[in-house]
């Protein structure tokens, strides 16, 4: 049976504006004088909010307290400023055709992600997601794509990992699952290709072709 796991922000929907938002006004509320623009946080969709606010706020800030603050936000104001990516319809839709069991696995916090792909018809597509819990635990992809695959049960052999970022492709690489690079995300292709994706699509509706290619498997 082919099963896919898909990524969320940045594969199937575009949160910039919720995301950057939300991390502009924990920002401010940790005392930061010059925020940077929306368009130079954009490397911070995908990675563990630890991990970008380690880096936004330097040595000793409190990481736990700006996650907390950006998580009141988000959720108050910005969860749902997002877009569903063109095309991710039709990519489903040909991939219902094979009978392919679809999931995702997002580091986003899987109590929010639930409400977010519910709110946008995703979860109609899929069935189940995996996430993180609100304490970090699963936020890393290796850790998450494991638990997803005790979970199902999946082969790792016919399973395929699609995500635009590299921690995608490494969690995928580290439970020796095949990974497919999503160059319309956040990701630039330089960091697909360093990160060694097994293959690379250039619009959703690539991906059915490129999976069937990839595990040499007839897509009739």
């Amino acid at each position: 049976m082919l099963t896919l796991f898909f990524d969320l922000d940045g594969t199937l929907i575009d949160p910039k504006e919720g995301i950057t938002q939300a991390i502009q006004h924990a920002l401010g509320e940790m005392g930061m004088v010059d925020i940077p623009h929306a368009d130079d946080l954009t490397w911070c969709i995908g990675p563990p909010l630890w991990n970008s606010f380690d880096v936004l706020l330097g040595p000793g800030a409190d990481l736990d307290q700006a996650v907390d603050l950006y998580r009141a936000f988000y959720t108050d104001e910005a969860m749902y400023l997002a877009d569903v990516y063109d095309g991710v319809g039709e990519m489903f839709d040909a991939l219902h055709q094979v009978d392919a069991k679809m999931f995702i696995t997002t580091s986003k916090p899987h109590v929010y992600a639930q409400e977010i792909i519910e709110h946008f018809g995703i979860h109609a597509h899929v069935e189940q997601l995996f996430g993180s819990e609100l304490d970090g635990t699963n936020s890393d992809k290796t850790d998450l794509l494991k638990f997803a695959l005790d979970e199902t049960g999946a082969d790792p052999a016919k399973t395929v990992m699609i995500g635009d970022r590299r921690f995608d492709i490494f969690g995928a690489r580290n439970n020796d699952i095949p990974s497919v690079g999503a160059l319309w995300g956040y990701g630039e292709p330089d960091e697909l290709r360093q990160s060694e994706a097994d293959a690379l699509a250039g619009a959703p509706e690539e991906v059915p072709e490129i999976v069937f290619d990839l595990l040499g498997l007839d897509a009739d």
